[in-house]
């Protein structure tokens, strides 16, 4: 008769998978993301009880009836105690509800919403077009001055970069509206509504971010280019094109990799600024409409989501950097 018990030296199915290093590595990201999650909600939740005075007021101005304050109040949940607003803004987050308008009335999520797309089109444009451009350009510009060569195009690209990521966004988007818009008039000035009008708000965050990826990318093939494996594919006589892009490459990618990620996150910030010189129809221009209209729950919407969006995307750096070097797991564990 077969013995059912398990042998004490076997780990179980269950503790291997407790053991995993990746879970653990899963488990303390998704931890991290839920509390720093947490701290966005409660610092929205407490910037509309920081402003000094009556926010419902001040929206409203200082002739609105007080009546109409009041309603407002009441429609808003002011009146209540913090704890319960600080319970109720939650239940409401995890429902949808991103509440109600100071100025309008209306919803805030059907404010705000609709304009959500219109960013992330406008980062993730950018973003994509930085990491074409730099990739190639930091390959080449690696093998072009590996082992000291070309000192004078390395001084050129080095000087070329670094002007280009010392431009604000903001800067760069007025001096490209000057140029390509109002003078040649090869590009609409402002709006989303045709592909033509995509291109200088994309240029005006992609430029810095750019050039940052293409200098870390060409340092970091320099660095792999010295290593014994890319020896040995020469002394192989492998193809030159095979050696930098199948073996070189993939391995100069994880710290550019990590720097775009983070990078991608900063591109969704400036979309704030660059949204207002096109008057792009996003969350930025949203958001300075927003203040200057002094409506706080469109404010702390707008915030939020770009809160959320940073640590959303910090997020799935992190677990594509685990799966393109699972090391990183163990390292951590």
């Amino acid at each position: 008769m077969t013995s059912l018990a398990t042998d004490p030296g076997t780990p179980s199915v269950a503790g291997s998978a407790l053991d995993s290093p990746w879970l653990s590595f899963a488990l303390r990201r998704g931890a991290r993301f839920l509390i720093s999650l947490w701290v966005l909600v409660t610092a929205a939740f407490l910037m509309m009880h920081l402003v000094p005075g009556d926010p419902v007021r001040a929206a409203l101005g200082i002739d609105a009836p007080a009546e109409l304050v009041e309603s407002r109040r009441e429609a808003l949940g002011l009146n209540d105690p913090l704890l319960a607003q600080y319970l109720g803004y939650f239940r409401n987050l995890l429902s949808g509800d991103l509440g109600i308008s100071m100025g309008s009335g209306e919803p805030v999520s059907t404010l705000v919403i609709d304009r959500l797309g219109a960013t992330i089109q406008l980062a993730v444009l950018a973003f994509a077009v930085a990491v074409a451009v730099a990739v190639p350009l930091g390959v080449a510009m690696a093998v072009t001055t590996r082992a000291g060569r070309r000192r004078g195009a390395e001084l050129a690209f080095a000087t070329s970069a670094m002007l280009a990521a010392a431009i604000p966004e903001f800067l760069l988007a007025v001096g490209l509206v000057y140029v390509f818009a109002v003078n040649l008039a090869w590009f609409p000035v402002a709006g989303a509504g045709t592909l033509s009008s995509n291109v200088l708000p994309v240029l005006a965050l992609a430029v810095g971010p750019a050039a940052i990826l293409a200098r870390i990318l060409r340092v970091e093939m320099l660095a792999v280019l010295q290593d014994d494996f890319i020896r040995t594919a020469r002394a192989k006589r492998l193809p030159a094109r095979r050696i930098y892009l199948r073996h070189a490459l993939p391995n100069a990618l994880t710290a550019t990799l990590t720097l775009a990620g983070l990078m991608l996150t900063t591109m969704v910030a400036g979309t704030v600024l660059v949204e207002n010189v096109f008057a792009w129809p996003g969350l930025g221009s949203r958001l300075v409409q927003s203040i200057t209209a002094k409506d706080y729950p469109v404010v702390q919407a707008i915030i939020l989501i770009y809160g959320g969006l940073v640590l959303l995307v910090n997020l799935l750096v992190d677990i594509t950097l685990a799966l393109l070097d699972p090391r990183s797991t163990i390292r951590e564990a």
